[in-house]
């Protein structure tokens, strides 16, 4: 990672990872078409009216997680390798806690929160039992993306893909099982959900426990020590907030397409899962930016850093452009995968896709220069940016114009607008987080890591 050509090696880093993501959205996707197909589009609806929620209360700790992987990342980078294994073992125990909380809150709270979601009452019940029994399988999710912060960092992304791979062949068979066989419906799938999260985290663990290197876990040393602690929660909590509040701006748009009726949600959430892709494939070259720039950042290497960036962007660009035509060109077809028996809402999930997943190239745009900051222990300031230009922008859209096209009466224009949203978000944020980045990088290649554990502040 700190040394030779950087295009090629952060394509290779980023495959597995896109592929791990493009599967868990296969796998999540099988929830959807399976009760799409043999239930109703009140299920998908049921289904889709989790999905934002379910980011908004997982987002903060999978930011966390990000932390460790940026921390490990630089140790690594910088060769000191005695102080990595209070750091994994504090990550994997963070992986625990943080499961258990999320998990019986989710638990408890159900029905609360989708309820202040505006769910509507033909769908809220069956939403509310998919969530609580998709909230019992938190703690595997956790343990599991808390061990993939471990290993991704050490340069192996193929163990995550194949752990998912597995798990994932399971969710689907059980999804068949349950609700064709069983008839469970929405709690089918969302059985099928769990089992499959506790067997990828018993995967995940083992492989961790048989690492060789100075990032093996140890059973016996799982702990919370203070010192890395902190070090991973300077980087992650940022980005965990990061997430959370953009994610919140997610929930007030559900609530907002759930004012519109429920072929809307239905056309909204098949639409929403297919755009999932495109952003999951851009996502994983930004992962591959954060890790390379920590590796790069941790051992003194600022000179490779504009390099980097240029790859990520470039690498983005091209993947947010080929998916998202191509799958605007296939809407009404993918789309009808998942709502086979209602037309409309297949047409208003078109609706989304001609706004979004055309300009899906500008998500990743903003979303490679947050993580490429991140990489270099800069984790406030595309907080704040993504808070300011993303965040607080849409909500005030939501609130304002959404509501006055919505009066004038015509929903699908309201909803129009609603989506427009997203791509003047991104295109905002994307400026701002440039500007921070060229203002930081002489710095940056000037002075290496500031401190001696390569976190900036």
């Amino acid at each position: 990672m700190i040394d030779g050509p950087i295009l090629r090696p952060l394509l290779a880093f980023s495959f597995p990872i896109m592929l791990t993501g493009v599967l868990q959205l296969l796998f999540n996707a099988a929830d959807i078409i399976v009760v799409g197909q043999f239930v109703n589009e009140s299920a998908v609806a049921a289904v889709g009216s989790c999905t934002s929620l379910i980011q908004l209360t997982i987002n903060l700790f999978i930011g966390i997680s990000l932390g460790a992987t940026v921390l490990i990342a630089n140790h690594l980078g910088a060769g000191r390798h005695k102080e990595l294994s209070s750091v994994v073992h504090t990550t994997y125990a963070l992986g625990v806690v943080f499961g258990i909380l999320m998990g019986a809150v989710g638990v408890a709270f159900a029905g609360t929160f989708l309820a202040w979601m505006g769910t509507t009452a033909d769908v809220i019940g069956q939403a509310a039992l998919y969530l609580r029994i998709y909230m019992a399988g938190m703690p595997a999710f956790m343990i599991y993306t808390f061990g993939r912060a471990i290993i991704v960092p050490t340069g192996d992304t193929k163990k995550p893909l194949w752990f998912l791979t597995i798990s994932g062949v399971v969710n689907v068979l059980l999804n068949l099982l349950l609700v064709i066989v069983f008839h469970l419906g929405v709690a089918g799938v969302a059985i099928a959900t769990a089992i499959s999260q506790v067997l990828s985290a018993v995967l995940m663990t083992r492989a961790l426990v048989r690492l060789k290197g100075p990032c093996r876990l140890t059973l016996s040393g799982i702990r919370i020590d203070r010192t890395p602690l902190l070090k991973i929660l300077a980087v992650g909590l940022p980005a965990g907030l990061q997430g959370t509040v953009f994610s919140i701006s997610n929930v007030i748009i559900q609530s907002s397409v759930n004012t519109l009726g429920t072929l809307y949600v239905a056309g909204n959430t098949a639409a929403t899962n297919l755009d999932a892709f495109i952003y999951t494939s851009m996502n994983a070259v930004s992962q591959g930016c954060m890790t390379f720039a920590g590796q790069n950042y941790g051992a003194g290497r600022g000179d490779r850093l504009d390099r980097i960036y240029r790859s990520g962007l470039a690498g983005v660009s091209a993947i947010g452009l080929v998916m998202g035509f191509g799958v605007y060109f296939a809407g009404a077809f993918l789309l009808g995968i998942y709502l086979p028996t209602s037309p409309a809402a297949v047409s208003y999930g078109v609706v989304r896709l001609s706004i979004l997943v055309t300009t899906d190239a500008i998500c990743g745009l903003m979303d490679c220069s947050s993580s490429m900051l991140r990489g270099l222990g800069r984790s406030v300031y595309p907080m704040v940016a993504t808070i300011l230009g993303s965040c607080v922008l849409r909500v005030f859209w939501a609130f304002t114009i959404f509501r006055r096209f919505l009066a004038g009466g015509s929903k699908l224009a309201a909803y129009r607008i609603l989506l427009v949203s997203y791509p003047v978000s991104w295109a905002l944020t994307f400026a701002a987080l440039l500007a921070y980045y060229l203002f930081i990088r002489r710095r940056t290649v000037r002075n290496g890591p500031s401190g001696a554990d390569g976190i900036a502040g």
